[in-house]
């Protein structure tokens, strides 16, 4: 990953440092939000979309604790388990066969079994990162200077985030 490169992040360290700790968590974790949602709407432009499950499935979740105020981008879930195969690994070819007594339902057919071509992985999350990161950063400390100054009413004209 290139170097970062953000001006204006101590000033707004030293304006955060006046804070209290819940008025600091909460300009904290909507800030880490709007960071995150930069990497999220890449990693939702970067996707292979085929029935968009796997698009939909991307979000944004913050957390506070212990004093500590976090975000994260993830990716998956119950109806898109496979996440991890589409980023990493892709799939070997292999049959697809239906458990005793039952069958598959694909494309408007039931089958005993299928046979499944397999696919090449095809990273989209972490190049979202990679390429999002600095623009993550300078939309945090975009955000933190915005809810201080309309919000809170701190005078942050003097603080240039680039």
């Amino acid at each position: 990953m290139a170097e970062l490169n953000v001006k204006g992040l101590k000033e707004l360290q030293k304006f955060m440092d006046t804070l209290s700790p819940k008025l600091e968590a909460n300009v904290m974790r909507s800030a880490l939000r709007a960071g995150a949602n930069v990497i999220k709407a890449a990693a939702k432009q970067n996707v292979p979309v085929k029935s968009g499950t796997l698009r939909d499935s991307i979000r944004v979740t913050t957390r506070s604790r212990g004093g500590k105020v976090s975000a994260s981008v993830n990716v998956g879930g119950k109806n898109a388990w496979y996440a991890h195969i589409i980023e990493f690994t892709g799939a070997a070819a292999h049959k697809i066969t239906a458990k005793k007594g039952s069958a598959l339902a694909f494309a408007g057919g039931l089958y005993e079994s299928v046979d499944h071509p397999g696919m090449k992985a095809k990273a989209f999350f972490r190049p979202a990162l990679d390429a999002q990161a600095q623009n993550a950063i300078v939309e945090v400390g975009k955000h933190i200077k915005s809810r201080l100054a309309t919000k809170h009413g701190i005078d942050t004209a003097g603080i240039a985030i680039k």
